[in-house]
């Protein structure tokens, strides 16, 4: 049965004439800092959902009322997920053009990833500053009943 399997995704080999190998193997690894990307991405919004699973179980412990955690975990599993997807799509398309004797430059997935960088940096900035000021407030509030 596995045999199967892996005869049916077994490629032919491929003349190495020029650089066509080291080409093909720089977009492996370019694949792979993909995927490693984009699990990052997906491990740390897993990660922020358990700290808001954890923190609903002892609210007091960490402070996190009305917390826009689950949006940010939910946001960060699907980049990392749309991340890795590009890079199996880009590997696969490079593959192909190479094959041919052509390259096509990533110029949409990197800008892609930049702004995915950027935003998710930014967001993670106001939720923090978020919650920064809700516990000021709720100091704030706390000391004025005392």
């Amino acid at each position: 049965m596995f045999r199967r399997i892996f005869s049916s995704l077994r490629t032919e080999p491929l003349k190495n004439t020029g650089s066509v190998a080291r080409d093909l193997l720089a977009s492996e690894r370019t694949f792979l800092a993909w995927a490693r990307s984009g699990l990052g991405f997906i491990a740390l919004g897993v990660a922020l959902e358990k700290v808001e699973a954890f923190a609903s179980i002892s609210p007091q412990l960490l402070q996190l009322e009305n917390s826009n955690t689950k949006i940010a975990a939910a946001v960060l599993v699907g980049s990392g997920s749309l991340c890795v997807a590009h890079g199996t799509h880009s590997y696969f398309s490079t593959m192909k053009l190479l094959q041919q004797g052509l390259f096509r430059p990533n110029i949409v997935g990197v800008s892609l990833m930049a702004a995915t960088c950027v935003g998710v940096a930014f967001t993670g900035t106001l939720l923090v500053l978020e919650n920064e000021g809700g516990r000021r407030a709720k100091r704030l509030e706390q000391s004025r009943r005392d």
